[in-house]
């Protein structure tokens, strides 16, 4: 035998609110977070399954992004080796500018980007015309062309076209151009407008003239059908396509002149060789300025070499022909100090006259290292002055023969040191090896560094995640549907009944399809109360028809209507299974479908809708033929017929009045399942006939606001509403720890 444990909660009229406990509502303006943890727990699946469906579309978006590469190498910037005395005091005094930010401006120049993207061909462009979306990994991954892609112009897994060379006329650069396959291994070029420009076959050099086009296509592996785009670059385009994926880094700290190129690409073996390419010609370039330097003083020194042996000539002659007219003056020891002293002073000067002639290049007179060198002029200078002084009390003979000796000393050693120079510069132009050096060539990283297919995976996940947070959250937000009984006793009137949803109920359900009808529709294929009477929902059907009785106290007769705001809340469900309980317990029970429009019950009773409410009303067919008798004892039914015209003037004819009226004097409970109230107007009318009306809302659907509508809209047309049944009570985390409506279990 079957024992019940029950535990539940039918709030009867009369019951006091207050003695339940209060919980935080739904509309509370106060944040309930244990509400929220629930409403969380309860979509736990949901939000698995959209986070790991964020995550899928994000390891899909990785494996069809096109990655990026990237390269680098490492070059070395040395200090040069002989400085003159300016840049020395320069740089003692911090005005030297670092010559790594100098260095790295020439990296990037168009003359370095330049001249690599020409040697890399960079101005030449072939993209394969792809698959959308999918193109890109089909190529990366090698997938070669099933049959039924031959002739189509995307390009697949090892197809591919090399072109060596290209050449246009100016209207035609940077102009996308189509080079297709044709039978027999050739080609043949398309300009804008799919017109034939020129045919050729691989390995030849072909030429067109009106336009002008030179093209020599050296491989082309791809069948006929298959398609490519050419752009041949300006030289500025392939500069800037260049430029944009290049960076150079300073490595090291303050100036120490270590640079590393950083290079970014789709492709890895072009990121390498250019960024080979960049550097070399950064090496080769400087190489040749050395050159060009040690090669301009070449120049400039043979211009003067002979200007100062004309002189250093001349000042001997005059010195030698003094001598002889003077037999052979010789200097006295003091003389010979005075010399000594002016020559190194001259010395002195002349290295300071070569300095400030550079720092003039770069300073005012007014900069502090340019006074500087002029006070330290000025100096040298007043010391010469006081050594022409103490000359000026030699004899007049050793006078003349000092200031000869003076100008053929120091034009020697012009001379000399000008003879010096010449070789070094000599040395130098023929071993010039520069000051920049390639320490590391370039490596392509073995990974690629865009899409981070880890890291957008999670992102991907966490945007999920979030996103389906804050939607169920949202939706609880703009939904507030009624969750309590609470809430409806809020309105004035008692809570009859509070009936579980039941899983078990789905499994009655069933679609039904007629040709008319665009999609398909549910409908009730048996009484719950029969294939499941044990169901937690049946019991509570069973609470609602004891507490019946007090809902039909005073009632004129005993019909009752059971109507609701909206379609699809349980109505019929309700109307069904209550009158198979009621006839359980003995009374004679009819049911009457009213909802001429969309009305299913007669499904329940594997019946049809025809020979029903509309005809009886219609008068085509008797009261009697319209009730059906059920295989219930004590049960029987009246369907909706046949879907009239018009509905609402048939159920405001005396017709339906008097057959509801029959209907009371033949049975003992009369049950009528009427269309929603805000939809239509039926359930106005019929409630005007009925003794008793019963308002159903469903469990998280039907907001507070609906129900005070369909409330008011009935008592508005003289119907007064006995009570309401909150339906579909489901068992959540967010509200369990609140409410315990169904806490039924049977052992």
């Amino acid at each position: 035998m079957t024992s019940l444990n029950a535990n539940r909660s039918i709030v009867q009229p009369g019951r006091d609110a207050s003695s339940s406990p209060r919980v935080s509502l739904p509309h509370d303006e106060n944040i309930d977070l244990g509400r929220m943890i629930g409403l969380l727990m309860d979509n736990k699946w949901k939000i698995f399954f959209l986070t790991l469906l964020f995550g899928l579309g994000g390891a899909v978006y990785s494996l069809l992004a096109t990655p990026l590469y990237q390269g680098d190498a490492l070059v070395q910037v040395e200090n040069t080796g002989t400085r003159t005395g300016a840049d020395q005091i320069a740089a003692m005094l911090l005005q030297e500018e670092p010559r790594t930010a100098a260095q790295r401006e020439i990296l990037s120049s168009r003359m370095i980007m330049g001249r690599a993207a020409m040697r890399q061909k960079l101005d030449i462009s072939v993209s394969p015309e792809t698959l959308p979306v999918i193109g890109g990994a089909i190529i990366r991954h090698h997938i070669p062309r099933p049959e039924f892609a031959l002739g189509r112009p995307e390009i697949w897994g090892g197809e591919s076209v090399f072109i060596d060379s290209l050449a246009v006329e100016s209207e035609l650069l940077n102009l996308p151009l189509t080079l297709e396959v044709t039978e027999g291994g050739g080609y043949r070029l398309l300009g804008l407008e799919e017109e034939v420009l020129l045919t050729g076959r691989p390995g030849e050099r072909v030429m067109s003239h009106d336009p002008w086009i030179e093209i020599r296509v050296s491989e082309l592996l791809a069948p006929p059908g298959a398609r490519f785009t050419v752009v041949k670059r300006s030289e500025q385009s392939a500069i800037r396509y260049l430029r944009n994926r290049f960076n150079v880094l300073q490595r090291g700290e303050g100036d120490s002149g270590m640079l590393q190129l950083v290079l970014t690409g789709t492709d890895r073996a072009e990121v390498e060789s250019s960024l080979n390419a960049i550097a070399e010609v950064y090496l080769s370039q400087n190489i040749a300025r050395q050159a060009a330097e040690a090669e301009n003083s070449l120049e400039f020194l043979d211009q003067q070499l002979p200007s100062v042996q004309e002189q250093l000539v001349q000042a001997e002659n005059h010195l030698n022909a003094y001598r002889m007219e003077h037999e052979s003056v010789d200097l006295t020891q003091e003389t010979q100090n005075v010399l000594s002293s002016v020559l190194d002073i001259e010395s002195r000067l002349n290295d300071l006259e070569m300095q400030e002639k550079e720092l003039a290049r770069r300073f005012t007179p007014n900069h502090p290292v340019y006074a500087a060198l002029l006070a330290q002029k000025a100096q040298l200078q007043r010391e010469r002055a006081n050594l022409d002084e103490r000359t000026s009390s030699l004899p007049e003979t050793q006078q003349q023969v000092l200031r000869m000796t003076r100008d053929v000393e120091v034009t020697q050693q012009i001379y000399v040191q000008l003879l010096n120079r010449m070789q070094e510069l000599n040395i130098a132009k023929a071993a010039t090896v520069g000051n920049v050096r390639i320490i590391d060539f370039a490596v392509v990283a073995p990974g690629q560094i865009k899409p981070r297919s880890a890291l957008i995976v999670i992102v991907a996940m966490m945007v999920g995640l979030l996103l389906t947070v804050c939607i169920i959250l949202l939706r609880n937000i703009l939904n507030k549907g009624v969750e309590n009984a609470e809430q409806l006793e809020d309105l004035g009137l008692p809570v009859y009944a509070t009936v579980p949803r039941s899983d078990d109920q789905m499994k009655l359900v069933k679609r039904i399809k007629h040709r008319k009808d665009k999609i398909s529709k549910h409908a009730i294929g048996s009484f719950l109360a029969r294939r499941y009477p044990t169901d937690m929902a049946i019991e509570s059907i069973r609470g609602l028809r004891t507490s019946l009785h007090f809902a039909m106290m005073d009632a004129p007769n005993n019909a009752i209507m059971i109507t609701g705001p909206s379609p699809g809340i349980g109505k019929s469900f309700l109307s069904a299974n209550l009158a198979y309980v009621c006839a359980q317990g003995g009374q004679r029970v009819l049911i009457i479908d009213a909802d001429m429009r969309k009305g299913n019950l007669h499904h329940i009773f594997s019946d049809e809708a025809q020979g029903g409410l509309s005809e009886a009303i219609s008068g085509q067919i008797s009261l009697e033929d319209a009730i059906h008798i059920s295989d219930v004892p004590h049960l029987d039914y009246m369907t909706r017929g046949m879907a009239p015209p018009n509905p609402t003037e048939l159920l405001m004819g005396q017709s339906f009045a008097n057959l509801i009226e029959r209907a009371c004097a033949d049975y003992d409970l009369v049950l009528i399942d009427t269309p929603p109230i805000l939809a239509v107007t039926d359930a106005s009318l019929i409630g005007k006939l009925v003794g008793t009306t019963l308002l159903v809302a469903r469990f998280g659907v039907n907001p507070l606001r609906e129900i005070k509508i369909a409330t008011r809209r009935l008592e508005n047309t003289g119907i007064p509403v006995k009570g309401y049944i909150l339906n579909a009570i489901e068992k959540t985390a967010a509200i369990s720890y609140g409410y315990g409506y169904y806490s039924y279990s049977y052992k």
